[in-house]
């Protein structure tokens, strides 16, 4: 069965629960997930992970499982914090949205009004990058682990946020514009480093480095206690794994890990260094709670972050079909991707379900309709992944089709995720 139709049988098993009402709808979702988290641990696919499930508002499942450090025997809670990577982009994306809200920068500004040394260009063609195209990358920028070894992005010496380098951010910016683009801004969806660029923007706008600006519009706001570009539990912080086998290996210094015809290199450490530039796609760490209420507040229509008519427009398809964000079927909004067509892309989630992940192991999706918000953060890169893995993000914005048949492109991101969800499906994993 398809990565696809294994989220899909998630759905379809919770949707069964139509209100989760009562005691024996929760302990029949628990009696059925429980197990099949507890297999995944014991096959060593992941080493620890915490899954929460909210429905109309109310939270239903809520799973601490396996080990938030295996070396120290330290089990896993509730309340442990995780590397964000990706998951960070949405919170950045709605700090952003916030101060377009406040009329302080514009979606049709030029990133240049902002920036004025970024003018990266494709092709000697001088259109601008929109403040719009680094929100739903469009932009023509790249990720540098989906070039092959030596790419432009590793010639440059360019950060994806993951790494722990001793640049600043605006050197970082230097070295991106260095690179011509992929494409011409605004016409290709193309995964990529755009919310880097939107963390300069917001840093420029606000006259606050990106850290403490997302504190201020997004964090403090939501009291979402344990997330930031920092963390001061260390004690809570998670270990960090990679797909291994006979286990997954813990991250140590730099794990550069393969993905595609690249390596994404993993740098645990740079949550910890207060140097390290604040990297608005990938630098923010915090737990499943917080991530759950930030979730819970998109869906409710933004609360005290936006206005219900900006929400509408972020979770609206904003690239057209031509991206196939999470497959067919799908586009991409403002910070996540769009289901635009539950048939197409093979799945019972409602029209208009947004969903992503993180590349340390991590994806939630939220389904407007339904009311249902799913969170699930791993501490094991890429096995925690599903339908929001990088190499299936990577593949579906290249025309270079044929990478769909290479094993490498196939392994991260479902197999944890087919072993948690595969009960749900009748025909089995």
């Amino acid at each position: 069965m398809s990565l696809h139709l294994k989220c899909a049988a998630l759905v379809s098993a919770l949707l069964a629960f139509p209100a989760f009402a009562d005691d024996h709808g929760q302990s029949a979702l628990k009696a059925q997930l429980d197990p099949v988290i507890d297999r995944a641990i014991a096959e060593k696919r992941i080493v620890g992970t915490v899954v929460l499930v909210a429905r109309d508002g109310e939270l239903v499942y809520a799973r601490a499982a396996g080990l938030a450090d295996r070396e120290a025997d330290r089990t896993a809670r509730q309340d442990d914090i995780f590397r964000f990577a990706s998951v960070t982009k949405p919170l950045v994306t709605v700090a952003a949205m916030r101060l377009v809200e406040q009329g302080r920068i514009k979606l049709d500004d030029p990133v240049s009004k902002w920036l004025p040394d970024f003018r990266p260009n494709f092709e000697g063609n001088e259109a601008p990058i929109l403040v719009r195209h680094l929100l739903n990358h469009t932009a023509g920028l790249e990720y540098g682990f989906f070039q092959p070894p030596g790419g432009s992005y590793a010639k440059a010496g360019v950060s994806d946020g993951l790494d722990l380098s001793d640049i600043t951010l605006d050197e970082n910016l230097k070295r991106i514009a260095t690179v011509p683009l992929a494409s011409p801004p605004g016409e290709t969806w193309r995964y990529s480093v755009a919310i880097d660029v939107l963390g300069a923007v917001i840093d420029k706008a606000t006259g606050k480095t990106l850290d403490k600006a997302v504190d201020e519009l997004v964090v403090t706001p939501l009291a979402l206690s344990d997330t930031g570009f920092s963390v001061k539990q260390t004690d809570r912080l998670s270990a960090a794994y990679f797909d291994g086998s006979p286990a997954p290996v813990r991250m140590e210094g730099d794990a550069a890990v393969p993905i595609g015809e690249g390596k994404l290199t993993f740098s645990p450490n740079r949550i910890l260094d207060a140097n390290a530039f604040p990297s608005g796609g990938a630098g923010m760490a915090g737990t499943a709670n917080d991530l759950l209420t930030f979730l819970e507040t998109i869906r409710k229509g933004g609360g005290e972050l936006l206005s219900p008519e900006t929400v509408k427009t972020m979770m609206q398809d904003q690239t057209g079909p031509q991206a196939e964000t999470q497959g067919p079927g799908w586009g991409f909004g403002y910070g996540w991707a769009v289901l635009v067509d539950p048939v197409a892309a093979g799945t019972p989630q409602s029209k208009g379900t947004i969903q992503w992940g993180g590349a340390y192991g991590h994806s939630w999706f939220v389904d407007p309709v339904e009311n249902l918000t799913v969170v699930a953060l791993t501490n094991t890169a890429f096995e925690g992944m599903w339908v929001s893995s990088p190499a299936t993000c990577a593949t579906r914005s290249t025309p270079n089709r044929e990478r769909l048949n290479d094993p490498q492109m196939k392994r991260p991101g479902g197999d944890w995720h087919r072993r948690v969800f595969s009960f749900f499906n009748p025909s089995g994993p």
